[in-house]
């Protein structure tokens, strides 16, 4: 509740406090007799009358007083009851009253004080303050009745904090997309005067967490015109008309303050498809689009109300915001490369203290496929990581700790593990490492590791060199040996299987159905393309595959998913078996370190020492306690959530 509110509240419940307060104890003891003119002259000719209180006015007088209450007794005398009446105006009134013995005071006429203008106004002031404050908060609180119907986009105030495009990097070709819509609206001179006309919409798309949001942020520190916001679910209430109402109210609001920039976050999840849900779609949804692109961009115009969205689903939009007209452009705002990350970390490391040591470029050529959001949270997180050590500056070794986090997750050191399961994850892990350094086309090895991140017993973290877009099939049957490699590690030294190798199993069969079915890179199959997908368009995922090829195709499809991964594990087999002595180094020293970089890798690879080190922190278990082990059976031996699957 506003405090100006409160108050007035509170004087006025302390003013009607005070007014009955007052007529209580103004109204106590013996009420007076009203006396008609006749029985007052009849008592003043009997003598009966005490004394009286004269006031006057312009038409008479109002008498007050005092007059014996016959047939009563009180102590042997006659009692004395107060009277009031009023009589008409008479000159001789006085004398008459003076000649019976009648004490007379007068008091000169009343005038409207302020007390009595109080008194009197003050229940109808204290009803009316009552009803204003419950429409007040009828409006602006609790359950908003009054403005259901009323836009909730929000006006950028130009004397807040800015943000501009330098404080956007990464995206340069957004930001000249965008910077050009800002020049026309400071000179639309310069663009006019050739035919132009400004574009009435843009749509900002990409991969979530790539800086959308943020470009619209720095179009309102850009543009010197109104800027409003708005989330696309704001539309969306519980009462059928009230999106289509709010839309009304947000152009109308535009065209006031036209030229203007108005911003929908998430417009996906106003602007799907009409009617293609199941069950006929959403109809309050779908009356809300159809408001939207008629007030957009329909009979009416509105000149100089620019209109830009932002998505990561711009596959689920309806085909009439799309077209030429109101989404002129789309601009795709994508995963920065190694220069768009490198400017991200030198905007997000403004303001925190770097040592001098800290090379950038190199942090930016480790970190392929993060976005912007990824980088933020990096040097947030080393931030936090130098602080809890109590550095005065941000270390190159706090960025790869924090490198670290964000891509294995956190080390789980207290998880205890028997020998048995360290040693079977040492084994597995180094099977991944080992072929991932052979194999000329594989990802290096950033970093192997047996002890416990997230969910996983071990992981095997490798890293491309640079940026890939497009995927050879030799890339792809490398990255399928090294997925077998920790199974056929754990077959060969172990003599055994064991359910670490789940996950990667799972992975290698789904790329190699891609490589079948979607990509074309069987022989015998050839470039074509099998199963139709179909996608729920208000779930935007997947729920059926449709199956559009014959059961013998589907018999030889399995044929060749199954060949490409037994030609992969025999590969990593083979591998395997020549490199045995490497193998066995790689493990061991991993149960001796639980962690090795890639340059250690090569180290015990070519069979040289690995330096001393400190000694670690050990999940190994008691030897006095040999059934403590842990018997978490849903932990896979390694998730390898940091190597992503292309086409995944």
């Amino acid at each position: 509740m506003n405090a100006h509110l409160k108050t007035l509240v509170i004087w006025l419940v302390v003013i009607a406090i005070l007014v009955i307060g007052y007529q209580i104890f103004n109204t106590a003891g013996t009420p007076s007799r009203e006396l008609d003119e006749s029985e007052f002259y009849s008592l003043v000719e009997a003598n009966e009358i005490k004394e009286v209180k004269i006031t006057g006015d312009v038409i008479g007088y109002e008498i007050e007083g005092e007059y014996k209450e016959p047939r009563r007794l009180v102590d042997g005398g006659r009692e004395y009851k107060t009277f009031k009446t009023y009589v008409v105006k008479n000159e001789a009134l006085t004398a008459t009253l003076r000649e019976r013995g009648v004490t007379v005071k007068t008091e000169p006429p009343r005038d409207a004080s302020f007390l009595t203008l109080l008194l009197t106004w003050s229940p109808i002031l204290l009803i009316l303050g009552i009803w204003i404050f419950f429409m007040r908060q009828m409006q602006s609180g609790g359950n908003k009745a009054m403005s259901f119907g009323k836009s909730r986009a929000k006006l950028t105030s130009s004397s807040g904090k800015k943000v501009t495009f330098k404080d956007v990097a990464g995206v340069e070709e957004a930001k000249e997309e965008l910077d050009e819509i800002i020049a026309f609206l400071r000179e639309p001179q310069k663009f006019q005067k050739l035919g132009g006309k400004i574009p009435k919409g843009v749509l900002l798309m990409g991969p979530p967490g790539t800086g959308k949001t943020l470009l619209a942020r720095a179009i309102a520190g850009e543009a010197n015109v109104p800027f409003f916001s708005i989330s696309g679910s704001d539309f969306v209430e519980m009462f059928v008309g009230v999106g289509a109402s709010r839309v009304r109210d947000l152009f109308d609001q535009g065209k006031k303050n036209a030229p203007c920039i108005i911003f929908i976050d998430e417009i996906d999840a106003v602007g799907r498809h009409r009617c293609a849900g199941r069950g006929g779609g959403n109809d309050a949804r779908d009356k809300t689009l159809t408001k939207l692109v008629v007030e957009w961009d329909g009979f009416e115009t509105n000149d100089g109300v620019i209109l830009v969205a932002a998505t990561n689903r711009p596959d689920v939009l309806d085909p009439a915001l799309m077209r030429p007209g109101r989404f002129d452009r789309q601009v795709v705002v994508g995963s920065p490369d190694v220069r768009g990350r490198e400017e991200i970390l030198k905007v997000h490391s403004r303001k925190i203290p770097m040592d001098p040591n800290v090379d950038l470029a190199v942090i930016a050529r480790s970190t392929p496929g993060f976005s912007g959001a990824d980088l933020a949270n990096l040097v947030n997180e080393a931030a936090l990581y130098a602080a809890r050590l109590d550095r005065n500056s941000v270390k190159m070794e706090d960025f790869e700790v924090a490198k670290d986090k964000v891509l294995m997750g956190v080390e789980r050191k207290s998880l205890i593990i028997s020998d048995d399961e360290r040693r079977a994850t040492a084994y597995h892990e180094a099977g991944h490492a080992l072929i991932a350094f052979l194999l000329p086309g594989a990802d290096p090895v950033h970093k192997v590791t047996i002890i416990p991140r997230g969910r996983a017993l071990g992981l095997t973290m490798q890293l491309p060199e640079d940026d890939k877009h497009t995927y050879s099939k030799q890339y792809l049957e490398s990255t399928l040996t090294v997925l077998m490699g920790g199974r056929v590690s754990e077959e060969i030294h172990l003599g055994q299987l064991t359910t670490g190798a789940g996950n990667d199993i799972e992975r290698a069969s789904n790329m190699a159905r891609k490589m079948v079915c979607e990509w074309g890179m069987s022989e015998k199959l050839g470039p074509i393309t099998f199963g139709k997908k179909e996608e729920q368009i208000f779930l935007g995922r997947e729920i059926s595959q449709h199956r559009d090829y014959s059961e013998d195709t589907a018999q030889e499809i399995d044929r060749e998913v199954r060949q490409i991964v037994d030609r992969s594990y025999a590969e990593a087999r083979r591998i395997l078996e020549a490199n045995r002595e490497a193998l066995i180094r790689i493990a061991e020293a991993l149960l001796e370190r639980e962690s090795l970089d890639g340059h250690q890798i090569d180290l015990l690879t070519e069979g040289k020492e690995l330096p001393a080190a400190a000694p670690v922190r050990s999940n190994r278990a008691p030897e006095v306690t040999k059934d403590s082990a842990s018997s978490e059976k849903d932990h896979g031996r390694d998730d390898d959530k940091e190597h992503w699957l292309p086409g995944s």
